[in-house]
């Protein structure tokens, strides 16, 4: 299976019932040329009777507010205010009957993967044909899945990293985020007011939870993650 082609699963989630959505779609991307573009694309090529757009998550549930559930919701993972993993993460809770297509033009694989995590039911990247997007959009509506592969970890971008992911507690998160800013345990130790006995066994306790050795293997291990406070 190549990056252009995609994938497209089986999904035998009863949960999501397409009758209760309207036929219309709404597209979440702060570009307006690219938002407008995308919507103007799925009202004449993809069967919706009309799709809107938004900047971002609040204008989002605005129009579905107003306009109620629509069958597909296309955001870019990137928004103004950083990721679009709570929206995701409201939309499937909020309007499980529409369908959620992820798009960025980040071709960083951990992006699809955290769209899918989040509750997603596609992923496809900007870069794509119009084909191969009417084409994603069509296994949505059928019923199915798709994700297209992306490539390895780009550092152009920073993916947000809760804690609560590698297992930290909240004082081991800012002791590593610290080690992550190359700061040694007596500054962080003179940062938190604690001894440098604590930071020490902060230290130990983190590293074998990331299932490293030392400090030059948990910053390779973390290199474009933000750990979020």
């Amino acid at each position: 299976m190549t990056r252009s082609q995609g994938a497209a699963e089986n999904n035998n989630d009863a949960s999501i019932d397409a009758s209760a959505c309207r036929n219309y779609a709404i597209v979440v991307d702060d570009h307006p040329l690219m938002a407008r573009g995308i919507a103007g694309y799925l009202a004449a090529h993809c069967g919706f009777d009309a799709a809107l757009h938004a900047a971002d998550a609040r204008e989002c549930a605005a129009l579905t507010e107003r306009e109620g559930c629509p069958a597909l919701l296309v955001v870019d993972f990137w928004l103004p205010d950083g990721t679009a993993v709570g929206l995701l993460r409201e939309a499937a809770a909020r309007l499980p009957a529409c369908k959620l297509l992820v798009m960025s033009a980040d071709d960083d694989a951990r992006v699809c993967i955290k769209a899918r995590e989040a509750g997603a039911h596609g992923f496809i990247l900007k870069n794509e044909p119009p084909e191969v997007f009417a084409t994603a959009v069509a296994s949505l509506r059928q019923g199915r899945r798709w994700f297209q592969q992306a490539g390895p970890p780009s550092a152009r971008r920073e993916l947000p990293l809760e804690p609560s992911e590698l297992g930290l507690t909240a004082r081991q998160a800012e002791v590593l985020g610290m080690m992550l800013r190359g700061l040694p345990n007596k500054r962080i130790a003179m940062t938190l007011s604690v001894s440098e006995q604590t930071v020490k066994e902060h230290v130990t306790a983190i590293l074998g939870k990331l299932g490293v050795r030392n400090r030059i293997e948990a910053i390779a291990l973390l290199h474009g993650r933000r750990l979020e406070s």
